[in-house]
């Protein structure tokens, strides 16, 4: 999913976590919130011009890396987060840039936990978190008369996580899809965000989700797939929805 600093971010209150710090990282087109038992901010920023730096610098090089709407080869020797973009889009089949949110919440989650037994950081609706105890993460559906109403229960033994989220009617990302939001959960973030945009291209409607769901099954490597389209939701895998309010 692309990373967009101009999606409203009110659904960023909605995962439990009010016992943790929030803190904000922007850096271009990277807007990060993130959460952890001290105000990590400044280590967090240079891990974001650090991960940023590597990918821009790729990038120049190689600019088909930005445009492809396709999967592709890179090279051993390109950086780590380059190939784990690759290699997610490569599982989902689809661009590269489809996994950069993902990729970038994880990177710089990953090490914030040299200083953080917990952390939670949210990147444009696309979530990498290591939590200690049970925390809900709400669902945001957009319009959905469903939005603030369902969320999911995340245990701690499940972590680290990524829950990643698509939507054919909410943001600026590349979608064909129409769904209100498709969220994958996965171990790896970045595989989670590409493979929410490439089921997410199959929801055009209701009727669309038991075959998007078969889809997303297919996919090496998920943990659970939701699809919400107007009043209707679909679920597969190890999910556990609840009710709540916000």
């Amino acid at each position: 999913m692309k990373e967009d600093t101009y999606q409203p971010r009110t659904y960023r209150h909605w995962i439990e976590g009010k016992d943790l710090i929030p803190f904000d990282v922007t850096v271009k087109e990277t807007d990060l919130y993130i959460r952890a038992s001290s105000n990590l901010q400044r280590k967090a920023h240079r891990l974001v011009l650090k991960y940023r730096h590597q990918l821009e610098g790729y990038i120049k090089l190689n600019p088909v890396f930005v445009t492809s709407l396709e999967p592709l080869v890179v090279p051993d020797y390109a950086p780590a987060i380059v190939r784990q973009m690759a290699e997610a889009a490569r599982k989902a089949g689809v661009g590269p840039m489809a996994a950069v949110a993902g990729a970038v919440a994880e990177c710089v989650g990953r090490e914030l936990l040299d200083f953080s037994p917990e952390i939670i950081v949210e990147n444009g609706g696309d979530i990498y978190l290591k939590i200690l105890s049970k925390r809900i993460v709400g669902v945001y559906a957009g319009d959905s008369p469903l939005t603030g109403k369902i969320g999911l229960e995340i245990n701690a033994r499940d972590t680290p996580l990524g829950i990643c989220t698509s939507s054919g009617k909410v943001g600026h990302s590349l979608s064909y899809g129409k769904s209100d939001a498709v969220v994958v959960l996965s171990a790896s973030t970045a595989l989670a965000d590409a493979a929410a945009t490439a089921i997410g291209n199959r929801v055009n409607q209701s009727a669309d989700i038991d075959a998007a769901i078969e889809f997303g099954r297919s996919i090496d490597g998920l943990k659970g797939i939701i699809i919400v389209v107007g009043k209707s939701v679909g679920a597969w895998g190890d999910v556990k929805l609840c009710e709540m309010s916000v």
